[in-house]
């Protein structure tokens, strides 16, 4: 059987987040927000986040112009949330005129109901393949009491129970 790197990593679970930037023109700021769970931390001191995105990506080329991001790491009820964020620009246009969200105080980035969320500088970036990695420093940072965390696996999205050992 050959398999490719998709199919492998198929295997890996991850957690789920939707981050969001915005354009400014003519004085007018327009959200956008896209589902990733290519979130990494890359260092504790300074605090860093890493991000992969399509080197195409619309939502890459208005992160690369404010150079700011909002992260909003989704609990296991964000399930919705996550899937509105999953679609084609003018889907997630309309989720973005529906779900409640409040820009960060530091960034003005749109940031989500969430278990925890992050607004970031944008630091360095790296083509790597056909994505680029964003390097983002965090500005601002909070989270919720322990929630169970939404997990991308197999393709598809599952709740994760918390339990304590």
């Amino acid at each position: 059987m050959n398999h490719d790197l998709r199919d492998v990593m198929r295997s890996f679970a991850t957690g789920v987040c939707v981050v969001s930037t915005y354009s400014d023109q003519d004085g007018v700021r327009t959200h956008n927000a896209i589902t990733v769970n290519s979130l990494t931390s890359v260092s504790l001191d300074p605090p860093l986040v890493s991000l992969s995105f399509r080197h195409d990506s619309e939502f890459f080329t208005e992160l690369l112009r404010t150079g700011v991001v909002g992260i909003s790491i989704l609990g296991a009820e964000g399930e919705s949330t996550a899937r509105a964020f999953a679609r084609r620009r003018p889907e997630r246009d309309q989720a973005l005129a529906e779900l409640p969200g409040v820009p960060g105080e530091t960034t003005g980035t749109l940031l989500f109901d969430a278990a925890a969320w992050m607004e970031c500088s944008l630091r360095d970036h790296i083509v790597a393949g056909d994505h680029v990695m964003v390097i983002g420093e965090v500005v601002a940072m909070g989270a919720r009491e322990t929630q169970s965390p939404l997990i991308f696996l197999q393709g598809g999205f599952h709740r994760f129970e918390l339990e304590q050992v």
